[in-house]
């Protein structure tokens, strides 16, 4: 049990709350557009977290397996289980297979595309910790590979791959994008010394934060233009308007001369933009009123 806890500290298990929303969200959203006045069944719901939580787990123990090295030697990451020596490579590669399992177990009980799709999954998943080394586009990659969250709970409902989907999904994938380039910015120094690429490194501390802001007035216009061509209604564009508020006063929190609230703004800030849009749709679809 001690090596489990360690195991769920160290991939930040508490944090499957950015994503799981989105994936719910994809979900209840495909289901509109599918039946007009549908919801997904408990039954796809239940797969679909399982699915997540298979996803996500293996995505973090593979970035935290494929970096040890770099952790190590940065002062900021030196502590985490895997350069301590608190857990063994063998272990977390056996808690990497587990989670690949259920993630093919649960496609496999959602719909015949969802297990067709499944590979593709596990490449984004694999490829994300790599791409530092060797491009300042790593966070792109990053936003991609989160995004496969909403698109994989819009096609475990539809089993169909529809443009009102991957719009949702490229919303949360510039989204992700966004913050991923704040949360960088605080390793910048270190990725100088060891070449480790970022748009802040590659941009500038200053440049790196303007791009991050544009990504999210962007993420801002793309879900609003999802209630658009959902006709969504009055309380999902509130839900909008928050998160884009959120954003604003996250963009605020930093600056390139002070990093110092960037946990704050990364951990929190995020969770409660994921939640808002999500409960906001729901409430939509619940209690819809109409402005268009």
């Amino acid at each position: 049990m001690h090596k489990f806890k360690l195991f769920l500290e160290m991939i930040k298990f508490e944090h499957t709350i950015f994503a799981l929303p989105f994936a719910y969200l994809g979900a209840f959203l495909a289901a509109r557009f599918q039946t007009g006045r549908g919801w997904p069944s408990l039954t796809q719901l239940f797969w679909i977290t399982l699915a997540m939580v298979g996803a996500r787990t293996a995505a973090m123990a593979l970035n935290r397996l494929i970096d040890r090295g770099i952790d190590a030697g940065n002062p900021r990451t030196a502590a985490r289980a895997l350069p301590q020596g608190l857990l063994g490579v063998g272990e977390v590669l056996a808690y990497i297979v587990l989670s690949f399992a259920l993630l093919t177990f649960a496609a496999y009980e959602l719909n015949p595309l969802t297990l067709k799709l499944m590979p593709v999954a596990v490449i984004f998943l694999t490829l994300y910790s790599y791409t530092k080394r060797f491009t300042w586009a790593c966070h792109l990659v990053l936003g991609v590979t989160d995004a496969l969250a909403p698109m994989g709970g819009w096609i475990a409902v539809t089993g169909s791959f529809d443009y009102q989907g991957v719009l949702l999904a490229l919303a949360v994938a510039i989204w992700i994008a966004g913050f991923d380039i704040v949360y960088s910015c605080q390793d910048l120094d270190f990725d100088k010394a060891h070449r480790i690429h970022s748009i802040p490194n590659r941009f500038g501390l200053y440049n790196a934060l303007i791009i991050s802001a544009a990504f999210h007035v962007v993420t801002a216009i793309l879900l609003a233009w999802v209630g658009v061509i959902l006709h969504l209604g009055f309380i999902y564009y509130v839900g909008v308007l928050i998160a884009a508020v959120l954003l604003y006063k996250q963009h605020r929190m930093v600056s390139p001369t002070d990093l110092s609230r960037l946990g704050f703004a990364f951990f929190n800030m995020n969770s409660y933009i994921s939640l808002v849009v999500f409960f906001a749709a729901l409430a939509d679809l619940a209690w819809p009123i109409r402005i268009f």
